[in-house]
């Protein structure tokens, strides 16, 4: 394990800092969300928020107390890596957990109903039923929208609508409904699935309420004022459709010449929205109730949520890199068929390159709470001004490993403290990164900011 590289990070949902195991329940929680969440590893020895190395007096004894509180107060059982680090004249102790395959985990004290945690973001979350229903299907690997309605016949589905929906495709016949897996065949009877009713159900807002997209369009760049608003209630496929048309409605659209046509073009890129659009709905949590699919355009940006955290094992450094789990895998089929949805895992990419190409910052995912939302910025990127001392270490520091202040005042022919009064601006700005015991460290090295 690279600690110099963890180092260097900040926490997030799978990187925790402990000073010391002065108090094991909260290593122990975050141990459960690991294992239920995306994984991830702890270091002990480390203090949070300025990853100084503080050390651990006795390693052995550490990893021994870790290993047995893990065996003793978790089921099912979780066995984590750990390993002893040595640094400098001291050591820290990293417990590298993995994503489990027999999540939901729990704390025993605390019972199955509350003592199943999830990672969000830096912060460890209980869990509720739903979510942990959740963990339940995807260590089994069943959708929740596979699943079979059993309090309904096949004629739950509103064939004329799913029709309507298929024409400009293809023509749709009666049969393709279970090609589709729209409907299902359970114990000798036709029923219709969860993404059935989802998508084309005859009263499928009473089952699922929040099966719908809610579209506002606020003055300045908060909420205080909103200028426009609606509630998009039809079935899945035609409120993607009103929600870019809502978005459309709303973006200022420029003259932009080419050679000597002139060609219109939104300040909101259309690929970006629609395809951030499709991907709310494709991977909405349905069994959360208390909120639709969000949208809500501002001065300065849209932002997109859905009920729901990424798919388990999934983290948000996956997303720009096209890693893609599929949380309802029929609506997922249905968007796919529609010519809504391309291949699985290449909107995000599609969306980094429509920003790019309009000259916009690249879109941002977060958690939120147990949401995932995206914002796509409406203005460029915003460069931070560096002046040419500044611009020179961090040149110097864009070849790897860390350097130290003597090497790089040395690099850039300035005393060693004048560079450290240039580095201090660099960390607080968030350029640069330190890795230390402390500020007064003489050993500490200094690392680009990863971007």
């Amino acid at each position: 394990m690279d600690l110099i590289e963890l180092l260097t990070q900040t926490e997030g949902k799978t990187l925790e800092f402990k000073r010391d195991l002065s108090s094991p329940e909260p290593l122990l929680r975050t141990i459960v969300a690991f294992a239920n969440t995306s994984g991830g590893v702890i270091l002990i020895g480390v203090e949070g928020g300025t990853r100084r190395v503080r050390g651990v007096s006795d390693p052995l004894a550490l990893e021994e107390r870790v290993a047995s509180r893990v065996s003793d107060t978790i089921r099912p059982q979780i066995i984590p890596d750990i390993e002893i680090i040595a640094y400098r004249n001291t050591h820290v102790v990293a417990i590298a957990v993995w994503p489990s395959p027999a999540r939901p985990h729990n704390l025993i004290r605390e019972g199955r109903e509350r003592g199943v945690y999830v990672r969000v973001g830096s912060t460890n979350r209980r869990a509720d039923e739903s979510l942990v229903a959740e963990m339940g299907r995807f260590a089994r690997g069943e959708g929740f929208d596979e699943g079979p309605a059993l309090d309904f016949n096949s004629d739950a589905i509103d064939f004329r609508v799913a029709s309507e929906s298929f024409a400009r495709v293809r023509r749709l016949a009666r049969r393709d409904l279970e090609t589709l897996r729209l409907l299902t065949r359970h114990q000798g009877r036709l029923v219709p699935t969860v993404g059935g009713l989802l998508l084309f159900g005859r009263d499928r807002l009473t089952t699922f309420p929040d099966a719908w997209i809610q579209a506002g369009r606020f003055q300045g760049v908060d909420r205080a004022r909103i200028v426009d608003h609606s509630n998009l209630v039809t079935h899945l496929p035609a409120a993607i459709e009103a929600a870019v048309a809502f978005v459309e409605k709303h973006s200022a659209r420029g003259a932009h010449i080419v050679g000597l046509r002139r060609e219109d073009r939104w300040n909101v890129p259309p690929v970006a929205v629609r395809e951030a659009i499709v991907n709310a709905v494709a991977h909405a949590d349905y069994s959360q109730k208390g909120a639709p699919i969000r949208l809500a355009l501002f001065d300065d940006r849209l932002e997109i949520e859905n009920p729901g955290l990424l798919p388990f094992g999934l983290t948000l450094a996956d997303l720009p890199r096209g890693v893609s789990k599929l949380r309802n895998r029929v609506i997922g089929r249905v968007l796919h068929e529609l010519g809504l949805m391309e291949q699985w895992g290449s909107g995000v990419q599609r969306m980094i390159a429509a920003c790019a190409d309009s000259g916009l910052a690249p879109p941002v995912w977060e958690e939120v709470g147990t949401r995932v939302r995206v914002t796509i910025p409406l203005t460029g990127a915003r460069n931070v001004e560096v002046d040419v001392r500044g611009t020179a270490i961090l040149k110097v520091l864009d070849h790897g490993n860390g350097r130290s202040t003597k090497a790089i005042s040395a690099a850039i022919g300035l005393s060693t403290r004048a560079t450290r009064v240039r580095l201090a601006s660099l960390v607080g700005r968030g350029l640069v990164r330190e890795v230390g015991t402390g500020p007064q460290d003489p050993r500490r090295l200094y690392f680009r900011a990863a971007p």
